[in-house]
């Protein structure tokens, strides 16, 4: 196996014995076989879009298999072969469709991976010693260029199938990622090619990312200032985990009177912000921190646990929690039970689930008090005034991006330590999970403004973009960058890239990402992001509090 996707990849190089993340390497192959797969697929995807032949079914299976492969998402290798199985159907759906309508497709014009057809999981492994990430392409910076194509267009299709589940579809976007994927097979393009490309994937990232919090807002309300319970009751309960708040709706209307209670963990607290959610007086509040604790939280929970996508971490043979994992839609853990995806129109069916619960002791109480989230960019902007006088009157000196992701190595220690050594007339704007490093600190506020303002999950990075652009008009300023707003953001998956890559986009400079730069950069590349972009790796806490608030 070779695999870099992720921050933690070994050494920083990439891993090849066993993922940090927990992937072993038939899992990690066998996801390469499954990219291959799609890759071969978008090409056909682009040849029908000229046509104007429908790919909806095509559109589906493809930004579904990209989701189960972003890192901590799937480890149930079966669920892998069954979805290549399911691909080759797919995709002769769509050569059918292509010759019906007088396509004439010459095969020898084609990429291997848009010919190549197999029968039998001894097969798919076979060729897995064929299409690892290190056979993208001999040149290096080609290579490393594909990759973050690829990373960007994996975290755009979990933001799309989140807004899918919620009935909002962008057609354009399914297109750009057909579009994106095919163009990693063609090796006519150059460098600058690939560059463009890159740039195009965060522009589509900022399309997403903006469909996704017109899905959520519109089907739950805009998340409003809440401060929510940390404690727990004395009942049983469900503790639901990962993004996908259509999973998180339709549990708590089926939990709703069975004496269950519900409670969010690490990207799922920000459900509790949404007005819609407020009515179920069985949704109790957040239990726990950031994804990477739960092997001590879960014990302590009781009750089982619901992933509804990534941020999985492999129980060890000595859990005890391991029989109460529930998992649906992309995600899967071997030995898990699996929830299947809802049919048109209904609902999942979590009664196994909730019945499961009804026979386990009460969480165990690991904390009490409240935390304070729900600035998303509605919510700001209604502060907007107080914010700017605030800043007019010297109050805010300057605010701080630091969303992204939170992680397990001991360097992001650096995040809770720079929170702290932050003046108390700066405020620190958050999304994603990076947040539970700061965010349970008595920072207290400026005039009432929190010193942390939530706006919510990963793909929520969005509304602090909106913030921004709404700051810049407010303040008559020409350029984003002009705002007293420094960018110190943490990364660990592909959906960080493709909020990285929206920034970028969007015209943002001089973010310093960590707790490393990216495996997948090659030098040259990485060359190119900051001569370009002004993007810097961390450096110490003293060091950074003096370059970012000179």
């Amino acid at each position: 196996m070779f695999c870099f996707q992720c921050q933690e990849a070994a050494k920083n190089t990439g891993c090849t014995i066993k993922g940090v993340c927990g992937k072993e390497p038939e899992l990690a192959n066998i996801m390469d076989v499954l990219m291959y797969q799609l890759r071969g697929i978008a090409v056909y995807n682009n040849m029908a879009r000229e046509k104007g032949i429908d790919t909806a079914n095509q559109d589906r299976f493809i930004f579904e298999g990209l989701f189960m492969t972003i890192t901590n998402a799937n480890f149930d290798y079966q669920r892998f072969i069954e979805k290549i199985r399911q691909g080759f159907e797919v995709r002769l759906e769509l050569e059918n469709k292509l010759e019906n309508e007088g396509v004439n497709i010459n095969k020898d014009e084609l990429p291997e991976a848009a010919k190549w057809y197999a029968y039998t999981p001894a097969e798919y492994e076979r060729k897995t010693q064929q299409v690892g990430v290190l056979q993208m392409s001999e040149n290096e910076d080609i290579r490393s260029l594909r990759e973050l194509i690829i990373y960007g267009v994996k975290g755009m299709a979990a933001y799309a199938e989140h807004a899918f589940n919620l009935g909002e579809i962008e057609q354009g976007i399914f297109d750009f990622i057909s579009k994106a994927l095919a163009a990693t097979l063609d090796d006519s393009l150059s460098a600058d090619e690939l560059t463009s490309l890159v740039l195009e994937t965060g522009s589509y990232g900022v399309k997403v990312m903006a469909l996704l919090d017109k899905a959520n807002t519109t089907a739950y309300g805009n998340p409003e200032i809440t401060k929510v319970n940390i404690g727990v009751r004395n009942n049983p309960a469900i503790l639901i985990s990962g993004h996908d708040l259509r999973d998180m709706e339709d549990l708590l209307e089926q939990t709703e009177g069975t004496g269950v209670d519900v409670y969010t963990h690490s990207e799922m607290l920000p459900a509790n912000y949404y007005p819609a959610f407020k009515k179920y007086k069985h949704f109790v509040g957040n239990y726990g921190s950031s994804w990477w604790k739960q092997k001590e939280e879960f014990e302590t929970f009781n009750g089982p646990i619901l992933f509804t996508t990534n941020c999985i971490v492999p129980p060890t043979k000595k859990a005890t929690y391991t029989d109460r994992i529930y998992t649906t839609g992309s995600s899967g853990l071997k030995g898990s039970k699996h929830i299947p995806n809802r049919t048109e129109g209904g609902r999942k069916d979590f009664s196994e689930i909730i019945e499961h619960a009804k026979q386990c002791q009460p969480p165990t109480e690991i904390e009490t008090g409240e935390i304070v989230g729900g600035f998303a960019h509605n919510q700001v902007i209604q502060l907007a005034d107080k914010v700017v006088d605030a800043v007019k009157s010297g109050a805010i000196r300057k605010f701080f991006v630091m969303a992204g992701c939170d992680g397990r190595m001991k360097d992001r220690d650096y995040y809770t330590q720079f929170a702290e050594a932050l003046p108390k007339d700066t405020v620190i704007l958050t999304a994603g999970c990076a947040k539970y490093r700061y965010n349970k600190l008595p920072l207290g506020d400026i005039g009432g403004i929190p010193r942390v303002l939530d706006a919510g999950q990963c793909n929520d990075s969005y509304s602090l973009a909106v913030i921004a652009l709404k700051l810049k008009e407010v303040f008559e300023l020409n350029d984003i960058n002009e705002l007293p707003i420094a960018y110190n953001i943490a990364w660990y998956e592909q959906k960080a890239v493709i909020v990285l890559l929206a920034l970028l986009s969007l015209g943002v400079k001089n973010i310093h990402l960590g707790p490393t730069l990216p495996a997948f950069l090659s030098p040259n590349v990485a060359n190119v992001l900051v001569e370009n972009f002004g993007i810097a790796p961390i450096g110490s806490v003293d060091e950074d509090m003096k370059l970012f608030l000179n």
